[in-house]
């Protein structure tokens, strides 16, 4: 990692990657170096303008008129570049071509909706954590947990056919890995691209989706006249780019969490109502989703800088969630925090759609784990994994016992 440069007058710039192995490994020091700059900082190497400090990254959010996702949420400039990809809808658009795709995903993943799956869902976190008790307790919880429940549940509850199911994080993994630069991280999981691109366009056909799973009433939102058909297979891709390994590390990120701070985990299974809490308190304190990128509509005052019309704007979601301007103590997981007003899921109109899905996931997870799991500890190091936009978790080894 390199240097700030920086004089009284001017606006603060730097050399460093964001992208480079070495920020990717450990995030930490490039975040806490560009949020204590400024408020806005000039990556030269990038040409994009960064914010790491919590009132701006949540203030920029808020105003979707000024700092936009409809040129990508990722370093590709949709106005200068062509995509990979189809812009994911609605996360890659904003008002009013965002607004329909939104009601309608609002409308599916509502928490009335979401209630009815709470029973089977526990029922599926029951059988898979008593089979990993019964195996001896010790096992590595990337695959075996904060992998294997999701692609469960998730993948159920959208309608999905079982056949491939492993594959939706490869998948996610290139959708993340592109939203940075093209570098040796997507050369890695573009060797797939044409491949998983062409499956995940199966996936979005409407006779693949079962009969009333979220991807079936997508559809029927478009026989409605709620979207378009042409609409409506890129909201359901929506689904299975950001729904699923967001979640995996997310709930990777809280096993870590409890197996670290047993005083922690022990607060859970005395007050077991804390679970949804205690996963906000992981997204604030691990932040899955490092990075975000939204562009510039017109030229644009913000912080006492102006960024020119078009131009890229870096949120580093991490560094905010770890601001001390805004949380105390901010490197501690404490399940006595609040820690609504996280980022880790956005802010304003273009917060994740999908949060209340996830929230749920790992509610019930937990619950079931605090009721079964006395101790959580680690078996061994953990490993953690490289991508371009998301904190990832390759190898999570853990004991428990009941």
């Amino acid at each position: 990692m390199t240097s700030i440069h920086q004089d009284a007058a001017a606006l603060p710039t730097s050399d460093i990657d964001p992208f480079d192995h070495e920020n990717l490994r450990d995030r930490t020091p490039m975040q806490i170096a560009l949020r204590e700059a400024g408020p806005v900082v000039y990556l030269n190497r990038y040409d994009v303008y960064a914010l790491g400090r919590y009132d701006e990254v949540s203030a920029a959010m808020l105003d979707w008129q000024h700092f936009q996702v409809g040129a990508g949420v990722g370093l590709a400039n949709f106005h200068t570049e062509k995509p990979w990809r189809p812009p994911a809808m609605p996360t890659e658009s904003d008002p009013p071509l965002h607004d329909a795709p939104r009601r309608v995903l609002t409308k599916v993943l509502s928490p009335r909706v979401l209630q009815r799956l709470r029973e089977q869902w526990t029922a599926d976190a029951e059988e898979l954590v008593d089979r990993l008790v019964a195996a001896g307790g010790e096992f590595d919880a990337m695959p075996a947990l904060a992998a294997a429940f999701p692609l469960k549940v998730f993948p159920d509850a959208v309608g999905l056919p079982d056949e491939g199911r492993e594959d939706l994080l490869a998948y996610g993994d290139l959708v993340f890995n592109a939203f940075g630069p093209f570098n040796d991280l997507f050369t890695r999981s573009a060797k797939r691209l044409a491949e998983l691109s062409a499956w995940v366009t199966t996936l979005c056909a409407r006779e693949v989706l079962a009969e009333g799973g979220f991807g079936a009433e997508i559809w029927a939102a478009s026989d409605r006249g709620d979207i378009t058909p042409q609409q409506a297979p890129l909201v359901v891709r929506s689904l299975l780019s950001a729904g699923v390994d967001t979640t995996v590390h997310g709930i990777a990120a809280i096993l870590h969490a409890f197996a670290t701070h047993p005083e922690q985990w022990q607060r859970l299974r005395e007050q077991p109502q804390l679970a949804r809490v205690a996963f906000d308190e992981a997204v604030r304190w691990a932040s899955p989703l490092r990075i975000v990128f939204h562009t510039t509509a017109t030229e644009t005052e913000f912080a006492g800088t102006t960024v020119p019309k078009h131009k890229k704007i870096l949120m580093l979601l991490g560094a905010a969630n770890h601001d001390p301007r805004r949380w105390h103590d901010p490197d501690a997981f404490d399940l006595t925090r609040d820690p609504s007003g996280h980022l880790g899921f956005g802010m304003g109109i273009h917060q994740c759609v999908g949060q209340h899905v996830a929230r749920l996931e790992a509610e019930v997870l937990l619950t079931v784990l605090a009721r079964r799991i006395k101790q959580i500890e680690p078996a061994a190091p953990p490993r953690r994994g490289l991508n371009n936009t998301l904190e990832t978790w390759e190898s999570l080894p853990i004991r428990v016992s009941s």
